[in-house]
């Protein structure tokens, strides 16, 4: 888009000769000029709206929902905060949701992974929180190879790659969305038997000794991106999409005469296809 410049008009100053610049060319542009050879499509936000000023992101804020605005370090802390209290209790649901491990009784062979709360604010595009996020990772640096992993290693999308996609998307000419995935790596199944400790200061009041066995990974262990990755890429296998041979993290699906282009980096996903109804 281009802002079309108001014509500058200059007058004469009889006392000096010079000319003088009159106040409408100071005026600020008010009219968007389309080139001819852009379409409105492609646009994703209404550009009507215009620039957004600090006095409507004010009054944004008082639409929000209330969040902590402060970033803790401390479980206690935590506990004390009703905003903090209730995204641990948030994260605890998504365990459960995806059924990620059962609690079991405690005994002297097992090898007991501790587990730890980090606590994070979410931020928007113009720096306000808007969510206070609370994550139950296990410490993984306690893990031993052969025990509690075996194999750690998952391709990700190089930088160059997801250049590549943008090329493609703007030669061919079709739109590239981006979507998270919200807990990505509780959706990968776990092969070995890893136990882990209850969250500390949220002990079950029952069984205050028991610990837990992991049906699914968890964030902090070595191999939770691998088997989120495996998960995802047998997902598209399943579902004909092809696998790329030299990025693996590409994966194309053809249909007739369009094509759908699914780039993962973790548990990021850019994807788009020639065909809208496809996405």
């Amino acid at each position: 888009m281009q802002l079309q410049q108001p014509e500058s008009k200059t007058t004469a100053d009889p006392s000096s000769g010079a000319a003088a610049t009159s106040s409408s060319a100071i005026e600020l542009p008010t009219d968007w000029t389309v080139p001819k050879n852009m379409s409105l499509d492609n646009i994703i936000r209404d550009i009507s709206k215009g620039v957004s000023t600090r006095s409507q992101l004010s009054q944004f804020c008082l639409n929000v929902a209330f969040v902590s605005q402060l970033e803790l370090k401390s479980v206690s802390d935590a506990l004390k905060d009703d905003h903090w209290f209730l995204a641990m209790q948030d994260e605890l649901d998504q365990f459960k949701r995806n059924d990620v491990w059962d609690l079991v009784p405690r005994t002297k062979t097992q090898q007991i992974i501790g587990t730890k709360w980090v606590f994070r604010n979410k931020l928007d595009d113009s720096g306000m929180i808007i969510k206070n996020k609370a994550r139950l990772v296990a410490k993984g640096y306690c893990q031993e190879e052969g025990i509690d992993y075996d194999e750690t290693y998952t391709p990700v999308a190089r930088l160059e790659a997801i250049r590549i996609l943008l090329a493609i998307s703007s030669l061919l000419q079709f739109k590239l969305f981006q979507m998270d995935m919200k807990s990505a790596f509780l959706n990968g199944f776990i092969k070995e038997e890893v136990y882990v400790a209850q969250p500390p200061g949220l002990t079950d009041y029952e069984f205050p000794d028991h610990v837990y066995k992991l049906k699914k990974e968890l964030y902090g262990l070595k191999q939770a991106p691998r088997s989120w990755y495996e998960r995802l890429s047998e997902f598209f296998i399943q579902s004909d999409f092809r696998k790329g041979k030299v990025d693996s993290t590409l994966f194309i699906k053809k249909a007739k005469n369009d094509l759908l282009f699914v780039q993962i980096y973790v548990d990021d996903i850019f994807f788009g296809s020639t065909n809208s109804l496809l996405c």
